[in-house]
């Protein structure tokens, strides 16, 4: 780590990403009255980032992750193995937790909001360049809160899971029953239960606390791991991935086996539009498989929407129906891929991932 207070050394050298040029000025004369320290150069995007830290030799990145050409997660692992010593700290408007948890696992340094006052971000360079960690305030009881939140959340079977995503989809007992294939007193007994464990007293209160956290209805990839790969050893890497479409009964056998390629991956379903958008501001997945035709929705609106949710996420979008038309709207609507559904296997899926998370 570079040793800011050793005054041996040259200033400590900082380099600027922003793709906005007021807010990149702002930064800098923000820390024009900070000591030993020298901003080197400014870039807008993420192909000139990468070639101002070879060029550059920077102690310290200043960057906001949401830039043009700049997937953050993996990006900034590539930095991290590569610039070991470098301080990251980001500087940026998005305060989610489950974002700033990524980014902060992925190896930033700091995490600064851009509404805090000048004083506290000249003060969380001079703690990054110290070899301290940095988190606006503000953040702190959010990130508490959330691991306090998920820690106390209970360990649910797979059939409890698909039992409490019927009720939030409103399926009284006997729809449930015959949906599962189980007896209606099975499903109350089962419904009991998980009244208990989620401590709330009826059906309506369960929806409601399954809506607020719905890491409870996440399958981790461990679950479809019951056979052994022939192509190659699993990704042991963790990512959050959300599958939409309104089949189930494919989205089920896509989740298991992206849960096969990736044993860590934390994986959501979707059957509408609503449901993804919902996944998509809670949980923040970093790769979204959306179907082009959802029911009676255009799923290529629903990427739309959800890459203006999420700018940092890699949308795939995949038809059973391949046509040169949904290629080209689906890329147009921010999608990385359009894939016919026929060549997702075990091979495909992985390079996906390895791309994602990489």
């Amino acid at each position: 780590m570079f040793n800011w207070h050793n005054k041996s050394m040259d200033k400590a050298r900082v380099l600027l990403a922003d793709d906005h040029a007021v807010v990149r000025a702002g930064i800098r004369n923000a820390l024009d009255g900070v000591p030993d320290l020298e901003v080197v150069g400014e870039v807008g995007d993420g192909i000139t980032l990468i070639e101002a830290l070879e060029q550059l030799h920077p102690n310290c990145l200043l960057i906001d992750v949401t830039m043009p050409d700049f997937e953050p997660i993996a990006t900034i692992r590539r930095i991290r193995a590569r610039y070991p010593d470098l301080c990251i700290l980001v500087v940026s408007a998005y305060d989610d937790d489950v974002y700033v948890q990524g980014l902060l696992s992925a190896g930033v340094n700091g995490y600064h909001l851009k509404d805090q006052s000048l004083n506290d971000l000249r003060l969380a360079v001079v703690r990054v360049l110290s070899g301290e960690r940095w988190i606006s305030s503000p953040l702190l009881d959010k990130l508490l809160t959330s691991r306090r939140l998920t820690a106390q959340l209970p360990r649910l079977s797979s059939r409890q899971r698909g039992i409490l995503r019927l009720l939030v989809e409103g399926y009284d007992n006997r729809a449930m029953a015959q949906e599962l294939n189980l007896s209606v007193k099975t499903i109350e007994n089962h419904l009991t239960r998980l009244y208990r464990q989620l401590d709330v007293p009826h059906r309506l209160a369960a929806a409601n606390f399954v809506r607020e956290h719905p890491e409870l209805l996440a399958h981790s990839g461990e679950e479809s791991f019951d056979d052994v790969l022939e192509i190659e050893p699993p990704i042991n890497r963790q990512t959050t991935i959300l599958v939409v479409d309104d089949n189930k009964r494919y989205r089920s056998q896509l989740r298991r086996l992206l849960g096969r390629v990736c044993p860590q991956a934390m994986i959501y379903e979707a059957g509408n539009t609503e449901e993804a958008l919902h996944f998509a501001r809670q949980v923040v997945p970093w790769i979204v498989f959306v179907d082009v035709v959802l029911a009676d929705e255009d799923g290529i609106v629903c990427a739309r929407r959800l890459k203006s949710e999420l700018p940092a996420s890699r949308i795939i979008m995949i038809s059973a129906y391949p046509d040169r038309e949904f290629h080209r709207r689906g890329l147009q609507a921010g999608a990385t891929a359009f894939l016919d559904k026929k060549d997702l296997d075990a091979s495909a899926l992985r390079q996906i991932v390895e791309d994602a998370v990489a």
